[in-house]
């Protein structure tokens, strides 16, 4: 496995240890250089987030050392936002990184024998003398009604957290935006990395969407989505979801479902020449996720490329994505996105569904929904946020095409490439899929 580390000149494998020291520089950075920017914007000068082992905060892995895997107890991470920045601090029973120690089992508040209890204790009243001597007019909490992300801070921890504030906590409020801006945000370093790791997702698509992994006559789809999924957790890389494989086949019309039609080969069934296939996967590493789709044709006995309406529906499909990368511009709304690429595409004949989402820290990441493969209507909540640059995008979409040499049945091929936002647009990630892809018939 190789991985882009942040010196853009070197590429290297990278064993965990070398993970984890890149995943710390990234964190530091991130609180340096991103989060006082990210503040300002969502108007929180004092960020709490709050974690029990066992009872994990969503954004709480992408705040802590690597070497943390949990909480370990409690943990309450306290980011104060001043004419110099952003402090970190962390008020826990164990030392936490880079973060300044809040309180410690031999401060002053743990004059009840440092039992349990009382080192809880201890731990809400030194989160009180911090946020008091801020002074923070607006303390900012994961709570959130429209984002799952955001909303991490457990009722039984919010309700031990106001009641340590006392009178402060009437300074609470709901910290979505900056917990949405946190994750959405990508460092140049950490653009590089799913570059490098988009790359790798490719690489392994490729290599079970071929006769190494694809027996015709032989293999299913589940047999694919195993070969995805144990290959990439080989590699260290393990997936985010189990990997899907979808097949379309002559004769086998697409079936209606939720309003939209899909392939309707089952999953057991044994792959034939003249089939599509296409994977949808996405990898784990360093904190980060990606999210790709790769197709391929079955050649039949004698063919050496796809039927010319194959190829065509691939063309259209490219065109589309194409389309709605181009809609994709700092400032507009996930809606409004959706909007000009279904009116993009529909403008040139392509009957198009978009459903393109943001990538990162995770597969389907926090930020603006680009609609629904499902509802085309617009997202609500998720697809009115606007488009920042440095997030990265999934664009994912599909386009329905009759298939002259399948006698006009339908065809719905699937696209998803990564991109990043850029201030002027986007641009690729990885090695995107330029041409329809070919197995070749088994031959006796």
């Amino acid at each position: 496995m190789t991985l882009v580390v942040p010196d853009p000149t070197r590429t290297v494998p990278l064993p965990l240890r070398e993970q984890a020291d890149v995943r710390d520089r990234w964190l530091t950075q991130r609180l340096l250089d991103l989060l006082p920017g990210l503040m300002d914007r969502a108007g929180i000068d004092l960020w709490l987030v709050v974690g029990r082992e066992g009872s994990e905060d969503p954004v709480l892995p992408t705040l802590l050392p690597a070497t943390w895997l949990s909480a370990r107890r409690l943990v309450v991470l306290v980011l104060h936002r001043s004419d110099d920045g952003v402090t970190p601090v962390a008020v826990s029973r164990y030392p936490v990184g880079q973060y300044l120690p809040g309180w410690s089992p031999e401060d002053d508040g743990t004059e009840d024998g440092g039992d349990a209890d009382g080192d809880e204790r201890a731990l809400w009243a030194a989160v009180r003398r911090i946020v008091t001597q801020a002074d923070p007019r607006r303390i900012g909490i994961d709570v959130s009604a429209g984002c799952p992300l955001a909303d991490g801070l457990s009722v039984a921890e919010h309700r031990l957290l106001a009641g340590a504030l006392g009178d402060l906590a009437d300074r609470l409020v709901s910290a979505e935006d900056l917990v949405v801006g946190w994750l959405e945000t990508r460092l140049p370093e950490e653009v590089a990395a799913l570059d490098a790791l988009a790359r790798l997702t490719d690489r392994v698509l490729a290599e079970v969407l071929s006769p190494a992994a694809l027996v015709p006559g032989l293999t299913t789809a589940a047999d694919l989505a195993w070969a995805v999924h144990e290959r990439l957790a080989d590699l260290g890389t393990p997936p985010w979801f189990h990997p899907g494989v979808t097949v379309q086949r002559a004769g086998v019309p697409l079936r209606p479902d939720s309003g939209v039609d899909l392939p309707a080969v089952p999953q057991d069934a044994v792959l034939e020449p003249g089939d599509l296939v296409t994977c949808d996967a996405g990898l784990s590493s360093l904190g980060l996720a990606t999210d790709l789709q790769r197709s391929a044709y079955l050649l039949r006995p004698g063919e050496d490329a796809a039927p010319a309406g194959l190829r065509q529906a691939w063309a259209a499909s490219r065109r589309a994505q194409e389309l709605t990368a181009a809609a994709l511009v700092p400032g507009r709304t996930g809606n409004e996105v959706l909007a000009d690429a279904r009116a993009a595409t529909a403008a040139e004949g392509l009957p198009t569904d978009v459903y393109s989402h943001p990538v990162g820290v995770h597969g389907h990441g926090a930020g603006p929904a680009i609609g629904r493969w499902d509802d085309q209507r617009g997202v609500p909540g998720d697809g009115d946020r606007v488009l920042h640059p440095g997030t990265v995008f999934a664009v994912e979409l599909a386009v329905r095409v009759p298939v002259p040499e399948w006698d006009g049945q339908c065809l719905r091929l699937a696209l998803e490439e990564q991109v990043v936002l850029t201030r002027t647009g986007t641009a690729p990630l990885g090695r995107p899929q330029r041409e329809l892809w070919t197995v070749p018939a088994d031959q006796p």
